[in-house]
């Protein structure tokens, strides 16, 4: 688990890390959809591919985790894996491995509403990345 929560009053945040800012982004959409469910009771029967473009770092990782946000609201979709295929400063695009999400089946912790740029932080260094991003619940 590369992710962790930040408890912030009236909101929730994640901070993730990985060897580079791929991977710090795919465990950031990951411990989102934590915040959600208990990831392991979610099967890997349906794929949903993502691809965004943005002007900055801050503002791609706040589209990205609020387009997994819309599949989740809009879809029932929930992930468990996240592999994101292509990467840069202003797009990526990712595989999200997951299955359709069923309250009366998986247990319902937050609704996340959105991925905020309030106090947003992507710190690169030189074997690193950490992203830390607040979500309105």
């Amino acid at each position: 688990m590369d992710y962790e929560q930040i408890d912030i009053s009236g909101d929730v945040g994640i901070r993730a890390w990985g060897r580079d800012c791929a991977e710090a982004w795919a465990n950031a959409g990951i411990g989102m959809f934590s915040l959600v469910t208990d990831l392991s009771k979610i099967g890997n029967n349906r794929l949903v591919e993502i691809a965004i473009k943005a002007d900055s770092s801050e503002g791609l990782l706040v589209r990205y985790l609020n387009e997994l946000i819309f599949h989740l609201d809009t879809y029932n979709f929930i992930g468990n894996r996240i592999d994101i295929v292509a990467f840069s400063e202003d797009s990526l695009r990712a595989f999200v491995y997951g299955a359709e999400f069923d309250p009366s089946l998986h247990e319902q912790r937050l609704l996340l509403k959105a991925a905020t740029y309030h106090n947003i932080r992507i710190a690169k260094m030189a074997e690193q990345c950490v992203v830390e991003v607040i979500f309105d619940i």
